[in-house]
């Protein structure tokens, strides 16, 4: 699962007709609330980025292959306490029942942590998807190579962009 920095206003507004709408949570400024729930989605995409960046750092000063870069990046994911892959979903519905409950924007939740938990990764799911159904299409281009090596990396990342522009999620 991948979180695109195109999905956030689908996500955003799919998390008000969920919440929002039907009466899960009250709140009396959308838009502040809609630029809170942002802010959670953004902060994922930079850490995100700054633990992959520091595991491209560690795997360059020690020497390592390019193929332990998954290894390197769930470790540092872990130091700090944070959602990476399958786990990312549930990451950031932990924040945003966080946020929920101490934002000012938010006047009363009726319903329970679990099932706003639950709604949010649903919604996360749906639009995360994305990511298997790039990495099948991108595999699909690649069968004349050799999976782990150096040229299917190479060749991997050249038509993961070349599909993600397709899609719109570049």
């Amino acid at each position: 699962m991948r979180l695109y920095a195109s999905k956030i206003p689908a996500i955003l507004d799919s998390i008000l007709q969920a919440l929002v709408e039907p009466g899960d949570i009250e709140t009396s400024n959308r838009e502040e609330f809609q630029n809170d729930v942002e802010s959670i989605l953004k902060e994922y995409l930079r850490l995100n980025r700054e633990i992959s960046e520091r595991s491209k750092d560690i795997l360059e000063q020690r020497g390592l292959p390019y193929s332990e870069l998954y290894r390197i990046r769930r470790q540092q994911a872990e130091l700090l306490d944070f959602g990476i892959g399958d786990d990312s979903i549930t990451w950031i519905a932990n924040q945003m029942v966080e946020l929920f409950m101490r934002s000012q924007f938010v006047d009363e939740i009726y319903v329970d942590d679990a099932t706003l938990r639950r709604k949010i990764k649903d919604i996360l799911r749906r639009h995360m998807q994305h990511d298997e159904d790039l990495d099948r299409e991108v595999r699909r281009h690649l069968k004349h190579l050799q999976d782990g090596t150096d040229s299917f990396e190479i060749e991997y990342q050249k038509q993961l962009d070349l599909v993600k522009r397709k899609h719109g999620l570049s």
